[in-house]
């Protein structure tokens, strides 16, 4: 027979997974000998169980939980459902991933209105047991039966305003009971029938309900945020009650260890005497700092300041505890390692090293790598956020804070950035040829698009704030305006976005530059001392790469050529290449881009100072660079000398029905093999100047080809790569060195990658494109129906965000296994957006992929998570 609940005394920290982090954490406190309230978990299998059941708990784990009451009533010698001594109980959520506020808490439980009388007058403090019962049954009318608090509340602010009276300790018992009924008379309402009497009908009920929270819509939110699986259920712990509202001689608490904002070693916290735990957290009155209490009840605070430092002790790492306070004894009802900001995470690691608390490789471990944006971008100023309500709220793109005035136009936010306005661009959706606006705002908005669209992907490489996806904005781009959150914002009008939570505000609310404390070199230098992956950037600018190689990049793994053709005056010379009749005319037009596209290549060689480039030819379909202004199509046909009618016509030609899987990639260099000619060019000519420049770098430009799905496609495009370049080596009597691969981003590549690692001399992954072809869905449109698959818990994540290790990850453990046989020297590394975030960082990791290639700003985010990728799986 399975073990579904396990007595506090039979648990331990050790059994996290089984007994969620609430449930170990209270056994092994209670091994230490802590003054636990004893109690029983029911285990996160028996959650999972729940729902195979068909949301029911079935007989032998209801008859398990019953055998634990037995148990309790043993040990405190009270009596669940009993009148004269009753055995009151909280049930409380636990997850073995601390997932705080998410889930739902029922105190008091097994009052009725006969067990409430005797403890009344047993206790001679009526008004403690009225409270616990009107609280109970509001809990449990909110929790169990999802009535909702607010019927409640006001009654109880009726009661308070004819009373008058504004606190609600300042209540009589004769009030509570008052609103006991009260209560029961709108559950009553709400439900059809009466409140229960009978405590293991609202045990079950109860335990039911945590469960069922693991799947409300908060909890689910949260998860896809914080990478934790559905399947891994909660924990429900059914504990003995502990009061903190008997009187002036009891109390309730929250503290810290040390500061969760800064770090600082000090105890922090807060606690209301005559309360009860909820009341701390929802802010129903004004706490108190713990300090206080060594004036108030000296005994009780030394005794919490001994147990704290056990605690740090022994978990050594800071601790976030609760604990309870009746008529003078101290209760501790929770421990948990606390969560904290990115900056107090850096210096306690630090600082629990040189307590000698932990090693270097532990506290590399201890701290969560997406944490680390918060580090590297604007904040909104916290108290200003606080007073702000959001408008609207779309998917976080890309980190950090923007306020400005609404621009709706890449030239109108070039216009108004250069006389000084800071702008927020707000549009549809964004095309490459928006590069200069974008780059002038301040924040960036759509109102499609998922977290690897084009307006995600580049503002992450820039270091733009940016919010994609909002849905909810009714879009008049043509009048420059659009509706959100029932109000109409025209061109001019401030607005602020956040850029981590996703949240849109109406009005400017103040930014603060990021702060990158001392402790942030130590613990990157720890990391890149433990890793074992290399991690590069996708940098497309000199600007770029330079960001990149401060926070620690040790390469380019991506530089996306097309983004180049933007700058300036170019794309006038690149839409003549378009336009043109013939191969002359073509290379007389790409003539013109050689020149600054070499310079762009020299800057980049420069700003890596030897260190690996790798150079992607053109990818993009050709529509995505012709012009769309009447204006900007008149000025194309005067300079082909073709009138405006035989420009559309081009224009139109170029239209395809799916050109994420059209005319692009390696598909334009077969089609156009000057343009790949010009391109290896410029990466050519750029190399053997800078390697000229600085005769101790080793400059060995890495030329990858996009797109290719057939040897016989990589071999025609590496043809012309190879006769190009050596012809430029050889005219510049120069021994430069350089590579020709491929980016593997269509399934039929990774399923014939042993024949192309015949002729590529590396892979790179590109991971936004495989996981689109291998899905079959566009990774800009997939944000229209994603919710639903959430709900219908066919997906848990966006697999454009957070890779799919199962079918990709498959793909691309083949294509490795394939490849590496035939060619030993290929090296291998990934540049989809998948390279900055953390778990997909340890897949790579465990693929043994010799590098991660993300956008400048994620650079740290990589390093740290490679290095605990190789530090798990050293432990292992």
């Amino acid at each position: 027979m399975a073990k579904w609940v396990y007595m506090f005394t039979e648990g331990n920290a050790t059994m996290r997974n089984l007994l969620g982090g609430k449930g170990a954490n209270l056994a092994e406190m209670t091994n230490l000998g802590l003054p636990v309230p004893q109690g029983f978990t029911i285990t996160t299998e028996a959650c999972t169980q729940y729902y195979e059941d068909g949301r029911k708990i079935n007989d032998e784990i209801m008859a398990q939980i019953m055998e634990a009451i037995t148990k309790m009533e043993e040990i405190t010698g009270k009596k669940f459902g009993d009148k004269e001594n009753p055995l009151l109980v909280s049930v409380r959520s636990g997850a073995r991933a601390s997932m705080p506020g998410m889930m739902d808490t029922i105190l008091n439980l097994g009052l009725n209105e006969k067990v409430v009388e005797v403890l009344a007058a047993k206790s001679g403090n009526p008004r403690w047991a009225w409270d616990c019962y009107r609280r109970f049954i509001q809990m449990y009318s909110d929790v169990v039966m999802e009535v909702g608090k607010k019927y409640f509340e006001e009654l109880i602010d009726k009661m308070k305003a004819e009373k008058g009276v504004t606190q609600d300790v300042d209540l009589t018992a004769e009030d509570l009971k008052v609103l006991a009924e009260q209560f029961k008379a709108e559950y009553k309402e709400k439900i059809g029938e009466e409140f229960p009497t009978d405590p293991k009908e609202q045990l079950m009920g109860a335990i039911k309900a945590v469960f069922r929270s693991w799947d409300n819509p908060r909890a689910n939110v949260y998860r896809r945020d914080n990478d934790i699986p559905y399947s891994w259920g909660t924990a429900v712990n059914v504990q003995m009650m502990a009061f903190g509202n008997m009187g002036d001689t009891s109390g309730t608490g929250v503290a810290f260890t040390r500061d969760p904002a800064t770090g600082e070693k000090k105890l922090m916290g807060e606690f209301l005497m005559n309360a009860q735990g909820e009341d701390v957290v929802a802010g129903v009155r004004t706490p108190q700092k713990i300090d206080q209490l060594k004036e108030v009840m000296p005994e009780v605070y030394n005794q919490f300041v001994e147990i704290c430092h056990k605690l740090e002790d022994h978990y050594r790492d800071m601790q976030d505890m609760e604990f309870t306070i009746e008529d003078k004894k101290l209760y501790m009802l929770q421990t948990r390692n606390g969560k904290r900001t990115a900056q107090a995470a850096l210096k306690i690691a630090c600082d629990l090293v040189d307590e000698g608390m932990i090693t270097e490789e532990k506290a590399v471990a201890m701290i969560d790598p997406r944490n680390l944006d918060t580090l590297l971008h604007p904040q909104f100023d916290t108290a200003e956020l606080k007073k702000a309500v959001p408008v609207g709220k779309a998917l976080g793109a890309s980190p950090g804070a923007a306020c400005g005035k609404i621009v709706f136009t890449a030239d109108d936010a070039k216009e108004w950035a250069a006389r000084g306005e800071k702008v927020v661009l707000v549009r549809l959706e964004t095309s490459p040829e928006d590069i200069e606006g974008m780059k002038a705002a301040q924040g960036i908005l759509t109102v499609r698009g998922g977290m690897t669209s084009h307006a995600a992907v580049v503002a992450r490489g820039m270091g733009t704030c940016c919010v994609s996806g909002c849905g909810d904005i009714a879009m008049d781009e043509e009048n420059k305006k659009f509706t959100l959150g029932g109000k109409e914002y025209h061109e001019g009008d401030a607005l602020s976005l956040d850029g981590s939570t996703g949240n849109i505000y109406d009005g400017l609310i103040p930014t603060v530059d990021a702060t990158i404390a001392g402790e942030f070199g130590r613990i990157m230098g720890w990391a890149d001392k433990y890793r074992t992956m290399k991690v590069r950037t996708n940098a497309d600018t000199p600007a770029d790469a330079k960001k990149a190689r401060e926070l620690g990049a040790e390469g380019i793994g991506l530089c996306r050529t097309e983004h180049m053709f933007f700058e300036g005056d170019r794309i006038d010379a690149f839409r003549e290449m378009i336009c043109s009749d013939t191969v002359e005319e073509r290379e007389a037009a790409l003539e013109k881009i050689l020149p600054v596209q070499q310079g762009d290549f020299e800057g980049l060689f420069e700003e890596l100072e030897g260190n690996p480039v790798t150079i992607r030819f053109l990818d993009p379909p050709l529509h995505e660079f012709v012009p769309t202004e009447e204006e900007d199509i008149k000025k194309l046909a005067d300079a082909q000398g073709k009138t405006v009618e035989q420009i559309k016509t081009i224009i139109d030609s170029l239209h395809e029905f799916n050109p994420m899987m059209g005319h692009r990639g390696c598909r334009l260099a077969v089609t156009y093999p000057e343009i790949a000619k010009m391109q290896t060019k410029a990466v050519i000519r750029a190399a053997i100047n800078v390697q000229k420049a600085h005769t101790d770098w080793n400059v060995c430009p890495e030329i990858m080809i996009p797109l290719v799905g057939d040897i016989k496609e990589f071999k025609f495009v590496k043809k012309i790569v190879v006769e190009t370049a050596d012809a430029e080596i050889a005219a510049a009597g120069s021994d430069l060195k350089y590579e020709v691969g491929t980016m593997i981003e269509i399934p039929r590549a990774c399923l014939t990658a042993d024949d192309i690692a015949k002729e590529a001399d590396f892979f790179c992954f590109g991971t936004n494109d495989l996981t689109q072809m291998t899905f079959g869905f566009s990774r800009d449109d997939a944000g229209k129906f994603l919710d639903a698959y959430y709900d219908a818990k066919i997906f848990e994540n966006d697999p454009f965000a957070k890779l799919d290790q199962t079918g990709v990850g498959s793909l691309m453990e083949m294509a490795i296994a394939k490849g590496r046989p035939v060619n030993e020297k290929l090296h291998v590394g990934i540049c989809g957006e998948h390279g900055g975030d953390p778990s997909s960082v340890e897949f790579c990791n465990k693929l043994g992929l010799n590098y991660v290639s993300c956008s400048p700003f994620r650079v740290p985010i990589a390093r740290l998570a490679a290095a605990q990728a190789a530090i798990a799986e050293k432990n292992a």
